[in-house]
């Protein structure tokens, strides 16, 4: 790809503060001058240096022109060895990660030195070079030093939530076409799809009574909130972790109502979306060296979860209010996120105490499920009679 006129204007500068004695060419020492001077470049040695000055120096004179400087900012072979310094000169309004560490190694020996570069795209390179007839292996390892940020992509595009969005608003407009007073005025797909009591055999309707919605007000707000949350979970996650941390939000949230209010009936996607808002803590904490701001972020969406949810403990028990607001259904998707979302959503840079964090959640939201469906299977008394 051609170089811009805008990078090529910053080469130009750079290239001039090198060029001490003005005549249009670099020397070796007027580059390792100039890397010393800025303070940037302790790790690298003389002997580095003057490997990838012989290797840009094409034509030999031992002197770099323009263009040479340039192939040696941009040729991907010399960039591993000393890039990483041009690169925040060049781009210093954008903020870079601190360098590993190299361990120098007298000359002569084998060593291994690890270069780490931002948002690290190759593991285990290996390179030989010959500096004075000593041969020195090289094995550069970039490590994974990646920022949550850089993984966001359209590629595939994030559809699994729009298309979830489109099928609950389509057969919104169904049941709104179709309602019938002589069954509670819902419509033909709430019939077959929302959760009822007395229709617990019917196992569908767990997860079905997500594409019900009971009023304009209500389908608006769960399908916005949801595709605020969902599709940058999903440029980062991939659609088929969203889709099903989203149904496992969906069944937690029927189950822990059909628990704690048995005889209340289920409509909405209350509890996929409210799954949604705790994976992103739950993505918070397992990737937490790799966000931008992690504390920030992470109070942010605690202030939205527990502000919901003191207003909603505040309404039912102490008001009183008998509205129709599935508040338990809001809760277990909530929890169900968490967890689900501690060990199905991408984990960046995995550390020993997630691995623990990951088995405790696994091992939660299984005896949670299980004992949701013992008590759903073996207490039918509680439910009122099928029909």
């Amino acid at each position: 790809m051609p170089t811009s006129e805008r990078t090529l204007s910053k080469y130009r500068s750079i290239f001039e503060q090198c060029d001490t004695d003005q005549n249009n060419l670099i020397c070796l020492a007027e580059l390792t001058a100039f890397l010393r001077s800025k303070g940037h470049t302790n790790d690298l040695s003389d002997e580095k240096v003057s490997y990838v000055f012989k290797l840009a120096n094409r034509d030999g004179d031992k002197t770099l022109n323009f263009d040479e400087f340039v192939y040696m900012l941009e040729h991907p072979d010399l960039q591993h060895l000393f890039g990483h310094y041009m690169n925040n000169y060049v781009n210093f309004l954008i903020p870079q990660h601190k360098e590993k560490p190299v361990r120098v190694v007298p000359k002569g020996r084998s060593i291994r030195v690890g270069y780490a570069k931002t948002a690290a795209t190759q593991v285990g390179l290996q390179r030989r070079i010959s500096i004075e007839s000593t041969e020195i292996s090289l094995f550069v390892k970039e490590d994974e030093d990646i920022v949550y940020g850089d993984q966001y992509t359209c590629c595939p595009p994030p559809l699994a939530i729009l298309l979830i969005t489109l099928l609950e608003l389509a057969f919104f407009i169904v049941d709104e076409s179709t309602e019938d007073p002589a069954v509670g005025e819902i419509g033909k797909t709430a019939q077959v799809f929302m959760y009822e009591p007395s229709k617990r055999h019917e196992a569908w309707r767990f997860l079905t009574y997500m594409f019900v919605h009971i009023g304009y007000l209500h389908i608006i707000v769960n399908l916005v909130i949801q595709l605020v949350l969902g599709v940058p979970l999903e440029m980062v996650h991939k659609w088929w972790r969203v889709l099903l941390l989203y149904f496992a939000g969906v069944i937690a949230g029927s189950l822990a109502t059909s628990i704690t209010d048995p005889r209340v009936r289920l409509a909405g996607a209350s509890g996929g979306v409210y799954c949604l808002l705790t994976a992103h803590i739950a993505t918070i904490i397992m990737n937490w060296s790799e966000m931008t701001l992690p504390f920030v972020q992470l109070a942010i969406y605690l202030i939205v979860v527990f502000g919901d949810l003191g207003s909603s403990i505040y309404n039912r028990y102490y008001l009183e209010t008998q509205d129709q607001v599935g508040y338990t259904a809001h809760l277990g998707g909530a929890v169900a996120g968490l967890l689900v979302g501690i060990y199905l959503l991408k984990n960046l840079n995995v550390k020993s105490c997630e691995r623990y964090l990951w088995w405790a959640a696994v091992i939660t939201y299984g005896v949670l499920m299980v004992t949701a469906i013992f008590l759903n299977v073996m207490l039918p008394h509680r439910y009122p009679a099928r029909v």
